[in-house]
């Protein structure tokens, strides 16, 4: 059967349900999966546990679920800059785990990978280690943390061939790959889909046996979430 989709809604169509949870790819605003966010939103569904380095920027990316109060939890490592989130968590209407970004990674990384703990030192001696088992090794405390997988992964990538094979461009790479390995049925939008076998294999970052379902994505807006600029020097 082809992976290729004519829309987001038939891509996600049969996959989306209360109380589910979702990997959305995404560093800041580089990378995520732009097209397939609005049509959850639009689907109504509910009561979520998203799993997304952030919650978004006021008015792209996540945080348009957010705003029709359909994410009941949050798996992130970076939630400055985002007013919205601010009032719900601190309303109680949402609930929040928060991890340093290189557990979040490894976390995911380790769901891909079928690696249900691993130990690091990093949120030893912190609120980040409350409640977790501790233990030493070569005498320096290491906190156990668990996999996260997903029901679905929400990721977008530059290129896709018909068999779902993907490479990211620049910083959009971030933890779209590990998410792709990571949930029951991976859905992708792309900017470009080309024909099985005409991708260098080398250049491959996803391998198709990860991705279920493949749209040209409809929008690629790639905004900057804090342009910075200088003046120019004289010449």
């Amino acid at each position: 059967m082809s992976k290729i989709f004519g829309s987001p809604e038939s891509a996600l169509a049969g996959l989306l349900f209360d109380g589910m949870t979702i990997m959305s790819g995404g560093f800041g605003l580089s990378g995520n999966p732009e097209s397939l966010i609005p049509e959850i939103r639009r689907s109504g569904v509910k009561n979520l546990t998203v799993i997304s380095n952030n919650a978004g920027a006021d008015g792209f990316g996540l945080w348009m679920l957010l705003e029709t109060r359909q994410v009941g939890k949050m798996i992130a490592s970076y939630v400055g800059d985002n007013k919205l989130f601010e009032q719900q968590y601190l309303s109680g209407e949402l609930e929040l785990e928060l991890n340093p970004q290189g557990t979040l990674a490894e976390r995911i990384r380790a769901g891909g990978a079928g690696i249900p703990a691993f130990f690091t030192p990093t949120g030893v001696g912190t609120v980040v280690a409350e409640g977790k088992p501790v233990e030493e090794f070569e005498g320096r405390p290491y906190v156990r943390e668990t996999w996260l997988r997903a029901d679905l992964a929400i990721i977008k990538a530059w290129k896709s061939d018909t068999a779902g094979n993907l490479v990211y461009r620049r910083a959009a790479r971030n933890f779209n790959p590990n998410m792709a390995t990571a949930a029951k049925v991976t859905v992708v939008e792309v900017e470009e889909i080309v024909e099985a076998g005409s991708l260098d294999p080398e250049a491959i970052h996803t391998p198709g046996i990860y991705v279920d379902r493949i749209i040209k994505s409809t929008i690629n807006e790639k905004r900057v979430e804090k342009p910075t600029t200088r003046k120019r020097e004289a010449a």
